[in-house]
């Protein structure tokens, strides 16, 4: 899963190099491919549950499961890049937003918002911590920001499988004591906040994938893909300085 994970990560850094106005989506879909496959892994979004590209591209109002294509980055957007990789049966995933040029005051605080609040969450995990706090402290720190968190999608389990138990959502769930989920040393957690400008409600486009702001204000989305340790955590999708 540290290959994976690395692979994952030097994808996204590629990525964040190539995104400038004029660049058609599509671009940064095929670069991924290109490098991926290079490294010798699998794209892993690519088919799965009928997902129609290699990576998510979502820009501006689009939270996530934005689809590659004809159109062009432009000044002032931010555009969050989601990336899964397989590599020998194990995945990793992860995903960052990045601005192009000069973005709005409101844009920069969502983004720092979405990246500290990942950051803060990942920082407190250790083993016998409980899942409903790690979920809970992205939501108190995005709302005290005065920013949503997205209800409808969830982070997850990861390792075998793309998406494996438990669900890790970005909100304060209060679950029965016994369904409580506690976090034991080889656990591995795709961690992502999707954070709101606006409301939290999402609904999604006519091409069956795209998510969007219902109110069509802005989102951002950062993942990494955490393992629990003995001692602590490691992040197997830490991107590169």
């Amino acid at each position: 899963m540290r290959e994976a994970g690395r692979i994952t990560a030097e994808a996204l850094c590629r990525i964040r190099e190539m995104i400038k106005p004029g660049i058609p989506t599509i671009e940064l879909d095929r670069e991924a491919e290109r490098y991926i496959k290079k490294q010798g892994a699998e794209l892993a979004f690519k088919g799965y549950r009928g997902f129609p590209a290699n990576i998510c591209v979502s820009l501006n109002e689009e939270v996530v499961h934005g689809i590659p294509g004809d159109r062009k980055i432009k000044e002032g957007d931010i555009v969050s890049i989601d990336i899964g990789v397989r590599h020998k049966n194990y995945y990793a995933d992860a995903a960052i937003t990045v601005s192009v040029g000069a973005i709005s005051d409101t844009a920069r605080r969502l983004m720092e918002t979405t990246r500290a609040a990942l950051e803060t969450a990942i920082q407190g995990i250790k083993p016998g911590g409980v899942l409903s706090k790690l979920s809970a402290t992205i939501q108190d720190f995005v709302e005290g920001r005065n920013f949503s968190v997205v209800r409808k999608y969830v982070g997850h389990g990861i390792g075998l499988e793309m998406h494996e138990d438990p669900q890790v959502p970005n909100y304060r769930i209060l679950p029965d004591e016994q369904m409580e989920v506690v976090l034991k040393p080889g656990l591995v957690l795709a961690i992502e906040p999707m954070v709101n400008e606006g409301t939290h409600e999402v609904e999604t486009l006519s091409n069956g994938w795209t998510v969007v702001t219902r109110d069509r204000k802005l989102s951002a989305h950062f993942e990494h893909t955490v393992a629990v340790t003995e001692d602590g955590y490691e992040i197997l999708t830490k991107l590169p300085q």
